[in-house]
């Protein structure tokens, strides 16, 4: 991969939550998060792993990602991956996703983001892991679990 890949704080707390953090780790190597995500999910992680480094925007957000009435994280996570040309995002927020798709980046979430360890032998099964999601209030319909789960042979 060319960028960064710069993370929101859905798929943080979502993995946390499911004790599956270590995968972005496994999967990306290095992330980036913004100051506002890092707040976020402060009350989640114990321990900012050293793997996730927080890093500040240089340039002021632009007038799509203002005008979105996105929330602080993801207004700065998008503008983050627009700044350092990120390979990837990772968000799970659905207006946020499509701001970020339509800026042109690479858009994964918490189940994509399972998906990707599954098929990379991470994991042996997402089935467990999503439906442990679902226990910590993660919000995704019925029709998205049965793709995921129709995508990894499950």
């Amino acid at each position: 991969m060319k960028g960064p890949i710069v993370c929101n704080a859905s798929p943080l707390i979502a993995l946390e939550q499911i004790g599956q953090l270590s995968l972005l780790q496994h999967l990306f190597g290095q992330i980036l998060i913004t100051p506002a995500v890092g707040r976020e999910v402060e009350p989640t992680l114990s321990k900012r792993p050293a793997w996730m480094e927080v890093r500040s925007l240089q340039q002021p957000m632009g007038a799509r990602v203002l005008a979105a009435s996105l929330g602080a994280g993801e207004s700065e996570t998008i503008s983050l991956a627009v700044e350092v040309s990120a390979s990837r995002v990772l968000l799970d927020d659905r207006p946020a996703r499509r701001l970020a798709t339509v800026l042109g980046l690479n858009v994964t979430g918490t189940l994509g983001i399972l998906l990707a360890a599954k098929q990379r032998g991470l994991v042996e099964q997402i089935k467990p892991l999503l439906e442990a999601l679902l226990t910590h209030d993660f919000r995704v319909s019925e029709a998205l679990l049965e793709q995921v789960l129709q995508r990894a042979g499950e």
